[in-house]
């Protein structure tokens, strides 16, 4: 069964930086891609990023420049680097994946979600 653990967020003021990380288990194969999502009160999910199975990685325009999403496939674990935080930064964060993604930007694509850990940017 594959489980998804996030962690790392906390309260920061603008300006400042997290580091996301998501633990994987219930698989090994590096196939598998992997992605952040958030999510605000009272406004839809959003992609954040992708790291692709062939080690590609996307952003969302909102975000690129101050992101960085990486892998560390011994430790089968995904991060998230956010630098530059913004007040609009604030959501729940959510890592995800799944093994065949077509779509990295589409929720749907994927059926394997963390809990979520919440960030909070203060202004």
């Amino acid at each position: 069964q594959v489980q998804l653990v996030e962690s790392g967020g906390g309260s920061v003021q603008a300006g400042g930086s997290l580091r996301l990380s998501c633990a994987a288990s219930g698989y090994t194969d590096s196939r598998y891609c992997m992605g952040w999502f958030r999510q605000a009160p009272g406004k839809e999910r959003e992609w954040v990023a992708a790291a692709d199975r062939d080690g590609s990685t996307s952003y969302a325009d909102s975000v690129k420049g101050r992101f960085t999403i990486s892998k560390d496939n011994a430790k089968n674990t995904l991060y998230l680097q956010m630098n530059s935080l913004k007040p609009e930064d604030t959501a729940m964060y959510y890592c995800v994946t799944d093994l065949w993604v077509d779509a990295v930007t589409s929720p749907d694509e994927y059926n394997y979600w963390g809990q979520g850990t919440q960030v909070t940017v203060s202004s």
